[in-house]
């Protein structure tokens, strides 16, 4: 996604130092995700992993990238959007924490 964005905007064919700062944020991010490989998709993820400024960058990339991918990635959107279908468990719930979860935080 970071690929179309930068060339829509950009004009790059690789990402340009600004996206490519983006991604190295990303990956960092990425590492130390406590879901790991199974990470959710981020909008149905309860953990931010990214600080706010990066989250809105992202959130644009993926506004203007997203509907560009089912022609340059048809695989990968599927995936992408079978995977905002699978349900999400809380982190702390999947290590076995004796805390409940599964309530509405008090008003």
């Amino acid at each position: 996604m970071v690929e179309i964005w930068c060339a829509d905007r950009h004009g790059k064919t690789s990402p340009c130092v600004e996206c490519r700062a983006f991604l190295d944020y990303a990956e960092q991010r990425l590492e130390k995700c406590p879901y790991g490989p199974a990470k959710p998709t981020c909008a149905k993820c309860p953990v931010h992993c990214y600080r706010h400024e990066q989250r809105e960058h992202a959130r644009r990339i993926m506004r203007h990238a997203g509907s560009k991918m089912l022609l340059r990635h048809p695989w990968l959107t599927v995936m992408h959007l079978l995977d905002k279908l699978r349900p999400v468990r809380h982190p702390m719930e999947l290590r076995g924490s004796r805390k409940r979860f599964d309530r509405k935080p008090r008003a």
